[in-house]
């Protein structure tokens, strides 16, 4: 068994079976004509449940054929221009190549002496992030294995910050003082995250958004002044630049000035806006990121990168210490003065891949500008899908986009019954992904279901977005249709 390490012995057997492999899904990416073959959930799982795991096949060319019936040939192919559904985007050949080289080589990023340079790699990519932010030269950050986890940490670290010095905390003050403001289309992770760090089921506090859906500012500096004068303590206000339904950016310079006034820890989640950091016509969307204590990222949603490569970043990086803890067998404290650069000291996460180096190898090949380039490409599609939405008698579409998505309904000329419009949109969207033709998300807005693209893929075409359209109105009458003959 010692055929399968890898090591100075082995190099030729990995060279061939890495070689085999990528030939497979290079193949198949050649070949995939629509996002998703519709194979069924009760289709699939037979094929999986009955293979053996305890029996091997003991050869790599029978394994990637077994590979080809139970995943690839039924896959979700993001690549695909007509996947429109959520937050993935395809993906880039250099981070792809980073990908490989990094799970070969499998460093840790905890400590130094397991990564020497890739600790050096993710703190100049950190370092570059916070630049293009514009946090100042005290900033710091680590990656992280997602926007969730950015989130929870930089709550955490907005928590801690809320305690020392405020009134009455030494004198009995409990986390179930503590307040968090963000907008009621906020990501799910803001609630989750207080849950997580012990706050109040009450603790979150969902600001109305307006037409636009970004945050109203009045109605956050009305509550922050309620939560004053009810003595309880402000922690932190998530601003959402770039919300997952609507791509919509909360008014940050305003958010800003608030947070400023009250003393607030101001977080931006910038998961899926990120992308913007690179942009070369719309950077000016993200107008007041820099006032900022921490603000999450997401590579891997609006850079184009593979899954998972985000990070969360802080103003101070000081107080990155409320995730710091020593271990004598991995990072004492001996090492901080020996200025040894163990990244487990910022990190919630111990045993960490190398996912930076898929960034650095994207930045060296093709440059910000270029990653830049390919995302300002889908916010103008969002827009002229915009502009086809809204001249389409077919469709309600709910708000310009910001970024790159489109919420829209279906709205038959001879029905009436909103009720009867949910179904209607409902089944198009299950009828598309069984077809196989497109894939779609869909969302709830006022209550009502409506349809979502999300649009990442440079490739897609308008072409594409009014075909896609189509086929959603073909399902949609045709349910209506079989209803009214069930009616009668």
């Amino acid at each position: 068994m010692r055929s399968h390490l890898l090591n100075d012995t082995t190099a030729d057997r990995y060279r061939r079976s890495v070689t085999e492999g990528i030939e497979r899904v290079a193949a198949k990416l050649a070949t995939t004509d629509r996002p998703f073959t519709g194979v069924t959930v009760d289709a699939l799982a037979p094929r999986i449940e009955r293979i053996d795991l305890d029996k091997p096949l003991h050869d790599t060319t029978a394994v990637l054929d077994e590979l080809e019936e139970v995943y690839l040939r039924d896959a979700v192919y993001f690549h695909h221009p007509r996947y429109l559904a959520h937050l993935n985007c395809p993906v880039v050949i250099p981070a792809v190549l980073g990908e490989a080289v990094l799970s070969a080589v499998n460093s840790s990023l905890d400590t130094w002496d397991q990564s020497a340079g890739g600790t050096l790699i993710e703190r100049r990519l950190i370092d570059w992030t916070n630049e293009r932010i514009g946090l100042g030269p005290a900033a710091d950050g680590v990656f992280t294995s997602g926007g969730s986890q950015s989130n929870l940490q930089a709550l955490l670290l907005a928590r801690e910050e809320a305690k020392p010095g405020r009134a009455g905390w030494e004198q009995g003050g409990t986390l179930a003082e503590l307040r968090v403001f963000a907008s009621e289309v906020s990501h799910f992770s803001v609630k989750k995250s207080a849950k997580l760090l012990g706050l109040s089921a009450d603790a979150v506090i969902s600001i109305p958004v307006d037409h636009d859906k970004r945050m109203q500012t009045v109605a956050l500096a009305h509550e922050l002044e309620r939560c004053a004068r009810e003595g309880l303590v402000p922690m932190a206000v998530v601003a959402t630049a770039g919300t997952t339904d609507f791509g919509s950016i909360d008014p940050l310079p305003e958010i800003a000035e608030l947070c400023a006034q009250f003393g607030v820890w101001m977080h931006v989640d910038a998961a899926y806006g990120c992308g913007l950091l690179a942009s070369l016509r719309n950077r000016d969307r993200l107008d007041g990121i820099e006032r900022a204590d921490s603000v999450t990222v997401d590579y891997h949603k609006s850079f184009f990168q593979p899954v998972s490569s985000s990070a969360v970043l802080v103003r101070d990086a000081a107080t990155l210490r409320h995730a710091t803890y020593h271990a004598e067998y991995l990072n004492p404290r001996r090492m901080v003065q020996e200025r040894i650069p163990n990244q487990v000291d910022k990190s919630l996460q111990t045993t960490r891949r190398f996912d930076a180096l898929k960034l650095w190898m994207t930045l060296r090949v093709m440059g910000a500008d270029g990653i830049g380039e390919l995302f300002d490409e889908v916010c103008g599609l969002a827009s002229a899908g915009w502009e086809l939405l809204t001249a389409d008698p077919r469709y309600d579409v709910v708000v310009q986009p910001s970024l790159s998505t489109l919420v829209f309904r279906y709205l038959p000329a001879a029905v009436t019954d909103p009720a009867e419009i949910d179904r209607a949109n409902l089944y198009a969207r299950k009828a598309l992904f069984a077809s196989g033709d497109a894939v779609v998300a869909g969302t709830k807005v006022g209550g009502r279901h409506y349809l979502k693209f999300t649009l990442l893929n440079p490739e897609t075409t308008v072409d594409d977005i009014t075909a896609v359209l189509d086929l959603i109105a073909g399902h949609a009458e045709q349910y209506l249709g079989e209803s009214l003959d069930r009616a009668s």
